[in-house]
Formats: C-alpha cells, structure tokens, sequence
C-alpha cells in the first residue's frame, strides 16, 4: 500500500516531522513546519492524517503525543517509490544513476562492494 500517495504537501511535511522526532506534540510538530500554520491547523491536520490511517496518539498528561503509524522504513519505500515515479518515470536505474552521477555522492568502497550486492542478489530473483 502507498501510505503516501494521498498527502498533501502539508501533510508530508507533518509525516516527515513525526518520522524524524519519532513522536512530537501538536506544538512541537508545529514548530518544527516551514512557514508554519496556526496551532488549530496543525491539529486539524493531525486529525485528519489520524482519520487516514497514518497518525495514531496517545495522551500525555493533558496534552496529545503524535506518532506515525507506519516504521520510518516503510513510509522511506513508499516516498521513494513516489519520487522514482514521478521524477524518473518509474525507472530505478534512471533514478539510481541521477543519484550515482551527482557531484555530491561519496561512496566508500564499502558502498560500491554492498551495492554490487544488491544488484547481484536482486538478478538472482529476476529483478
């Protein structure tokens, strides 16, 4: 299931708060957005994402502490599968060699040796 393919930039942002804090407070997520909205927004917005599956609470004292549903590892795979169809038209190796060809990309022989891994593990699957 694409957790991210019905958010808004908003929401995103809001998703990308949580993942990173692991856990925050209306206020905490709010101050933490770009050109935050107002508080009431901000929990408007949490509501919602609640509503839709990708936020849960708890109560702390008389405050609410927001957490992501889903691990940092499955929203990661759902945002970049997001951008790999967006931006590349759906093809990893486009998106890959954007990464690869990119000045700023330092990879250890170490990096090169585990991805030479992957590659040869995911042939031997048929992918």
């Amino acid at each position: 299931m694409n957790l991210e393919l019905h958010l808004s930039r908003r929401e995103r942002q809001i998703m990308d708060v949580l993942h990173a804090k692991t856990s925050a407070t209306a206020a905490e997520v709010r101050a933490a957005l770009p050109d935050p909205p107002s508080y009431s927004a901000v929990r408007a917005l949490l509501r919602i994402l609640e509503d839709k599956g990708h936020v849960k609470h708890r109560r702390q004292d008389a405050r609410y502490v927001y957490m992501p549903r889903a691990s940092r590892e499955v929203a990661s795979r759902s945002a970049l599968r997001r951008v790999v169809a967006t931006f590349f038209q759906g093809s990893v190796r486009q998106a890959m060699a954007a990464l690869l060809e990119n000045g700023d990309a330092e990879l250890s022989e170490a990096d090169v040796d585990e991805l030479q891994r992957i590659i040869q593990k995911a042939r031997k699957e048929g992918r």
